[in-house]
């Protein structure tokens, strides 16, 4: 069965994406910019709320996103060692999978930095996702293989704008037998049933949907008094387009 994946930024947006029907979700800080590594605090809270893998009913627990920063995923010295560092602190705090991804200058899966990512997570018996910097790596095909016996899954939109538009990259990427593929980036609930026919392990989308706080002074440029939450509709109408696809 193809499994839904949430991308959430809070522990009510957790438990909405949970009670809706999720398998799992990615939890992350900062959706606007691509996310980036939560904080502590959000981790062990959403952990403590639904964190543990629940076989019985299919649920795969919370993977965490470690991304230092937005903006590229080529990473310079003293960034890696927060990679490192934010790894380990997630894996501590009991997260069931860590979401992770670096590329070479020259735009190939920077293999050394995440294997070495990977096997930290494995000793944790936690799951390793590749996340979407694969769509900017310079082949995602070639990219997926490479990956292969390192990572356990690829988050990719087939290097488009959106999944649906890369449809024809990610089939070729499901073909590869490598790593499973979850299809994700921009993805609606209308696209979900197409995207399940690839023949993807999973798909990935934030359901989220903006609330501006009436009255509210904004604090900067970036601040237009809102921030977005998970629409507990949108999860079930993507979990219920999944259940009519299988």
């Amino acid at each position: 069965m193809t499994a839904l994946e949430i991308a959430v930024t809070s522990v009510a947006g957790a438990l909405a994406a949970r009670a809706g029907g999720a398998n799992r979700v990615e939890l992350c800080s900062a959706l606007e910019v691509g996310g980036v590594t939560p904080s502590q605090g959000l981790v062990e809270g959403v952990l403590d709320e639904i964190g543990g893998v629940d076989a019985d009913d299919g649920w795969q627990g919370v993977h965490v996103l470690v991304r230092p920063r937005p903006g590229g995923f080529d990473y310079s010295t003293e960034e890696r060692l927060l990679l490192r560092r934010e790894v380990e602190t997630v894996l501590e705090a009991g997260a069931d999978g860590v979401v992770i991804g670096a590329l070479t200058p020259h735009g190939e899966p920077d293999l050394e930095l995440v294997r070495e990512l990977a096997d930290a997570a494995a000793a944790y018996g936690a799951t390793v996702t590749f996340h979407r910097a694969i769509d900017l790596s310079a082949d995602p095909v070639a990219a997926i293989r490479a990956l292969e016996g390192v990572v356990d899954r690829v988050l990719t939109s087939g290097g488009a704008p959106a999944a649906a538009a890369g449809a024809a990259t990610i089939a070729e990427m499901v073909a590869v037998g490598g790593p499973d593929v979850l299809a994700g980036g921009g993805v609606t609930v209308d696209a979900i049933s197409a995207l399940a026919a690839l023949g993807v392990e999973g798909v990935h989308l934030s359901a989220k949907r903006r609330v501006v706080t009436s009255g509210r002074v904004a604090l900067g440029v970036a601040d237009d008094g809102g921030h977005w939450v998970t629409d507990p509709d949108v999860v079930a109408a993507a979990a219920a387009a999944l259940a009519g696809s299988a």
